[in-house]
């Protein structure tokens, strides 16, 4: 059962990141928006993200779930050596949705409304900038236990230039999602052409981001190289989403809309596989050379049966609720939008 409750975590995992990514990269390509289009854009990005929005953050509860009562020595470390941008994350995930939500239902329409804005795209930068923050400081080997002051415990953790590099990669990859979901909204080619655009400046910028992760990892002694290239799944990874991206920019050139966003979500499945693979089943590594595994550190037998079980029969639930709310928002006339825009 233990093994059914560690890909419940993988799959929660990836779903936040390709669902929840193209949700905060919403905001990050609003903020990447000239004035006089974020109008247009912003009824473009609710009709793109409309149907899974408010559903996206379950799988981050999913995730969190699992580690509370499956694994609670992480889910202690984590929390605790990591609080600071956790909290931060969290913070950008209420603010953003708060922002959403009042910036078009609040019963008053003044200048509220700008602030509104302002703090739904922040946040919608921040978010996934910590989140990236976190799961690299969880492989980074700066997690100390054994940190005598509070610099050392709580900062160095996290700030470091490997985090930050990761958090900047999530933040392009997100935008680069979002783009490319919003190139099957667009209407016409003006609009279109436009997303494609930003699909490409995304995509140049994850590469970059992506080059400092790897520029990081050996000016810190983290063996990324290895744990990407150093193996044959590592390899086979990279080499389909490369074949992968360059089919997704044949395709986009073809008004393949929805392949393209399959094809989008395979890179985001490949990018995590290939992370995550070669150090399986650690899944947090301190500095000390030690680390936390999802096997050695799993929580009582009957709380990982009883988990299992929960989470099978849950999704029998969840998985057809989820693709009943998608088919009804696809049921909506052509045009129109889950909320107006402001």
């Amino acid at each position: 059962m233990i093994y059914v409750v560690i890909i419940f975590l993988w799959v929660a995992l990836l779903l936040y990141l390709v669902m929840g990514g193209a949700d905060f990269g919403a905001g990050i390509i609003e903020m990447f928006t000239s004035n006089k289009n974020k109008s247009r854009t912003r009824k473009i990005m609710y009709n793109a993200i409309g149907p899974i929005w408010e559903a996206n953050h379950m799988w981050l509860i999913i995730a969190i779930v699992i580690l509370f009562v499956g694994f609670p020595v992480i889910y202690a470390t984590m929390s605790t050596y990591l609080h600071i941008p956790l909290t931060v994350m969290l913070m950008g995930i209420i603010a953003r949705g708060t922002a959403l939500t009042f910036r078009n239902y609040d019963a008053v329409h003044d200048n509220m409304q700008k602030i509104y804005n302002k703090i739904f795209v922040y946040s919608s930068f921040i978010t996934p900038l910590f989140l990236g923050i976190i799961a690299g400081s969880a492989v980074s080997g700066r997690v100390d236990p054994q940190a005598t002051n509070f610099m050392d415990a709580y900062m160095y953790s996290w700030l470091n230039w490997f985090s930050v590099a990761i958090g900047f990669f999530t933040v392009a990859l997100c935008g680069f999602l979002a783009a490319i979901y919003l190139i099957g909204e667009a209407n016409d080619d003006i609009e279109r052409k436009s997303f494609i655009r930003k699909a490409r400046l995304m995509n140049i910028a994850a590469v970059i981001a992506g080059s400092a992760v790897f520029i990081a990892s050996v000016k810190e002694n983290i063996p990324l190289v290895q744990w990407v290239f150093g193996n044959i799944i590592g390899i086979a990874a990279v080499s389909a989403a490369t074949v992968s991206l360059i089919l997704l920019w044949y395709l986009i050139s073809k008004g393949k809309r929805f392949i393209i966003r399959v094809l989008a979500g395979f890179q985001m499945t490949m990018i995590l596989l290939t992370t995550t693979y070669k150090h399986y089943p650690n899944i947090i590594i301190l500095k000390n050379g030690g680390h936390l595994s999802l096997i050695e550190d799993q929580g009582a037998e009957k709380a990982i049966q009883s988990l299992g079980i929960a989470l099978l029969v849950g999704s029998i639930f969840i998985l057809p609720a989820l693709f009943y709310l998608v088919w009804s928002f696809q049921q909506k006339p052509d045009g129109e939008s889950e909320v107006e825009s402001h």
